[in-house]
């Protein structure tokens, strides 16, 4: 037999009563409810002593939900009422996900792309600095090393550098065309060489490892085609590379040129190399990972190659690691790649709780003592205690308005709106006393 459904009376200000029912008929829920609008203009100045002073008849009802920023007990209610009390969000919008609306959280623990993470210059830093990299790209997430070597001539001593990351448990790939570097680091085990075109393809026959196969110098699919032509005939086997180009020097074409390629090779293994755009791009590494990414699990590609050279790509493997599992979520389910992580959102924010003018005054109205209250609202930061209403995006200006001359006090008082004037710039969630959230920078010993 199943449960009968349940029926919760929400309480709210004036203010808030509208944009609450919307909420709450968008959400379909499996519950019935009444939303009951007290005599309070904004719903976070009532406690919940006042609230069960005023609440009412609440027969019938199996749960009362109160509001989130609201102070005092919720026990208060309880022993008035007779029901169970809930504390709801802080912010409306997040009534679904604290009802379960939202659905289960999806399951990103899947993922097809793996991701190479390029030691750059592997040659020149010796064998510890090799294995200290390369464990901070394993907790990053990458599932193969690849070692960089000159742009011209060998890497001495890469045999030992293969042997040492195979004896700790890595994949490791090679990226090079010195002949005898490829053949050193294949008898060390290596597995994988980066990469081979016909100026070096004879020496994917003398290797055990699995070689990528690129364009010539130059040339475009139709070299690919040739050179893989030859290592099928050869019976190498092979990842192909079609080459994904900068931005302003054929970056279009390319990502057509890997579209194609796939097309032509529908169960080939491809590799796609994003140091040419996230290295190449002055321009946060967060988004432009996500989309290509995104571009992967359309095509299936196989292996990723990124690097963290340039400052701003500082973190490329963790994003690619996220961004992966994200996208390929989104292909195989045919959902938008939207409201499934917040973990790319390392710079703005998804939900903002953010009071209007309206709401501000009637706080401001209510408030009977100095302390500072900090909110921020359309882009500025808001700061009133009962004698002072300031707003504004310059936090010197701000805080010598306040007048505050306790250290201690000055101290926090600075921190708090710092981290309001950067809410306020970025388009972040601020709540005072709390930190902002950057990401998946946020999470311990990650930021």
């Amino acid at each position: 037999m199943p449960s009968p459904r349940q029926t919760y009376l929400f309480v709210t200000g004036k203010l808030a009563a509208r944009a609450l029912t919307d909420v709450l008929r968008a959400m379909e829920p499996d519950f019935d409810y009444e939303v009951r609008i007290l005599n309070s203009t904004v719903a976070a100045l009532m406690n919940t002593g006042w609230i069960a002073d005023r609440l009412g008849e609440t027969g019938g009802f199996d749960a009362l939900v109160v509001p989130g920023r609201c102070h005092g007990e919720i026990e208060t209610i309880e022993r008035k009422t007779g029901i169970k009390v809930l504390r709801g969000p802080d912010d409306l919008n997040d009534l679904p996900r604290y009802f379960g609306k939202a659905g289960n959280p999806p399951d990103l623990s899947k993922y097809h792309t793996r991701i190479l993470a390029e030691i750059v210059d592997a040659y020149r830093i010796g064998l510890d600095a090799i294995l200290a990299r390369a464990a901070y790209y394993r907790d990053s997430g990458a599932d193969c090393i690849d070692l960089g070597c000159p742009p011209s001539g060998g890497f001495p001593g890469v045999g030992e550098a293969v042997a040492a990351l195979k004896g700790e448990g890595y994949r490791v790939s090679v990226d090079t065309f010195d002949r005898e570097t490829i053949l050193e680091a294949d008898r060390a085990g290596v597995d994988m060489l980066l990469s081979v075109n016909s100026a070096n393809l004879e020496v994917a026959r003398e290797i055990r490892a699995k070689v990528v196969v690129i364009p010539d110098f130059g040339e475009g699919l139709g070299s690919l085609e040739r050179n893989a032509a030859k290592l099928d005939e050869w019976g190498v086997r092979y990842v192909l590379d079609p080459i994904l180009d900068p931005i302003g020097f054929g970056f279009t074409d390319s990502v057509a040129r890997f579209r194609d390629a796939r097309r032509n090779h529908p169960e080939a293994e491809m590799l796609m190399g994003l140091g040419n755009l996230s290295e190449l791009t002055h321009a946060d590494t967060t988004g432009i990972n996500a989309v290509l990414a995104g571009v992967m699990a359309e095509l299936s590609i196989d292996y990723v190659l990124t690097t963290e050279v340039a400052l701003h790509a500082t973190g490329a493997v963790r994003e690619l690691d996220r961004a992966r599992r994200m996208m390929r979520y989104a292909v195989d389910n045919r959902v938008l790649p939207v409201n499934l992580t917040d973990d790319l959102l390392t710079v703005k924010d998804a939900v903002r709780p953010e009071f209007n003018d309206e709401e501000l005054a009637a706080i401001h109205a209510q408030v009977r003592d100095r302390n500072f209250r900090i909110f921020v609202s359309r882009g500025e930061v808001v700061v009133f205690n009962r004698d002072i209403f300031l707003r504004g995006t310059d936090t010197q200006a701000l805080f010598e308005a306040m007048g505050i001359d306790d250290p201690g006090h000055a101290y926090y008082i600075g921190r708090e709106l710092e981290r309001a004037v950067t809410a306020a710039r970025l388009g972040k969630r601020y709540v005072q006393d709390n930190p902002l959230r950057y990401g998946y920078l946020s999470e311990p010993g990650k930021a």
